[in-house]
């Protein structure tokens, strides 16, 4: 797998999380280091990968500037596995109070093999809320040789006792320059010459995870070989690229419903995934609002698209409201029921060119219900209890005949 390949080994190869980096150097370099760490943020955004550097740096014999050397016996050790001082432990499928325990009486003996024990907790947000109690002290008051670096996903999910005793740090989305940079290095290496487009929409689709990148790059290159092209790219990715979604586009600018329905269809009798069609018509809008607002030029290959598009939006009057609001509607379209259905991409266009106010003023509007008298309320008691009162006094008759009196 090319993204264990290419795991960073050192802090200088962290894509995307300067702020983490250089104040972890910094700390490792003047030895004022904390014994709990909490590292939140996206999936693969370096979380691991940056706590396993951390943990070579703490026991690294030839620290420089707070770089681990990836050359010495503990460095090697860590990097192949095998240091036994290095403790990973999944909280999802050990996430009760007694796998805590059993931390918690292994942490005070002494580091076998490295000069510190590092334990690593991923997505300790899974953790037992017993679990995260027995956890507390330990964290408080840890052993000198022993640190804590706890990983999650979800931050809302850890308690806020958790959270003081460590020191945070928010992992953010890889910028998609800084992946296409990345993902540029590592093809080089590897021999791949994948266009520049190729690469951005590459990391579009791995939404600011540089691990999920690295993944897509691979399956590129597998099914198109060491060159694919840009359209190769994209096929792979999934990624729609039919012209059809810039003459919606279009359509829904210049106002044209009848050309906008007939798209709609014409697309569902092709057997288009309507879905990924859906998306592809909003990142050309979303675009052309960027450009009708004279934004910058947005990282994006559907750019030249919206440049045919704006100029029509500006010549139709399509101020940036009305567009943001076509957008949402296209957005909440659903086709989770039925995936070949073109019925709610239509809606969301005849909204976007109507207007919600269009079609609400067509709806039909319920018939009123007469308001009842204020004395009904009383009427309609009576008339409840009367059935009852009748009921218990039939029941005493009978019971009076059954005892003789």
């Amino acid at each position: 797998m090319l993204y264990g390949k290419w795991r960073p080994r050192g802090f200088d190869e962290v894509v995307g999380q300067e702020h983490i980096v250089t104040t972890l150097r910094n700390a490792l370099a003047t030895g004022q280091v904390a014994h709990a760490y909490l590292f939140s943020g996206p999936r693969g955004t370096g979380k691991t990968t940056t706590a396993r550097i951390v943990a070579r740096a703490l026991n690294c014999i030839d620290l420089h500037q707070g770089e681990p050397c990836n050359r010495c016996g503990p460095c090697q050790a860590i990097l192949k596995g095998a240091a036994l001082d290095l403790i990973e432990m999944d909280a999802a499928s050990n996430r009760g109070i007694d796998d805590i325990r059993e931390l918690r009486e292994k942490i005070a003996f002494a580091p076998s093999d490295l000069q510190r024990k590092v334990y690593l907790l991923d997505e300790v947000h899974m953790l037992t809320d017993g679990a995260f109690n027995a956890l507390l002290k330990t964290l408080e008051e840890p052993p000198p040789h022993a640190f804590f670096i706890l990983a999650t996903t979800e931050l809302h999910k850890v308690p806020a006792t958790i959270i003081s005793r460590c020191q945070r740090y928010d992992f953010h989305r890889v910028p998609n320059s800084a992946m296409v940079e990345r993902l540029r290095f590592i093809s080089e290496q590897e021999g791949f010459s994948v266009p520049g487009e190729g690469l951005l929409a590459i990391a579009i689709q791995a939404r600011g995870g540089m691990r999920d990148a690295i993944t897509l790059l691979e399956q590129v290159v597998a099914r198109y070989r060491a060159a694919p092209s840009t359209e190769d790219v994209l096929a792979a990715l999934g990624m729609v690229h039919d012209d059809r979604s810039e003459a919606l586009a279009l359509a829904l600018v210049q106002e044209d419903l009848a050309s906008a329905l007939a798209l709609a269809r014409q697309v569902a009798e092709d057997g288009v995934d309507i879905a990924r069609f859906t998306r592809e018509t909003i990142d050309i809008l979303r675009d052309t609002l960027l450009q009708v607002l004279g934004a910058d030029r947005p990282e994006s290959p559907r750019h030249d698209a919206a440049a045919r598009v704006a100029p029509a939006a500006r010549e139709h009057g399509i101020n940036p409201a009305r567009l943001a609001a076509g957008i949402s509607e296209l957005a909440r379209a659903d086709f989770r029921l039925d995936p070949t259905n073109p019925v709610p991409l239509e809606i969301a266009c005849a909204t976007m060119v109507l207007g919600t106010g269009v079609l609400a003023a067509s709806a039909p509007v319920p018939a009123a219900v007469p308001a009842a008298p204020a004395h009904s309320t009383g009427a309609v008691a009576a008339g409840l209890q009367r059935p009852m009162v009748r009921g218990l006094q039939w029941q005493r008759l009978r019971s009076r005949e059954r005892s003789g009196g």
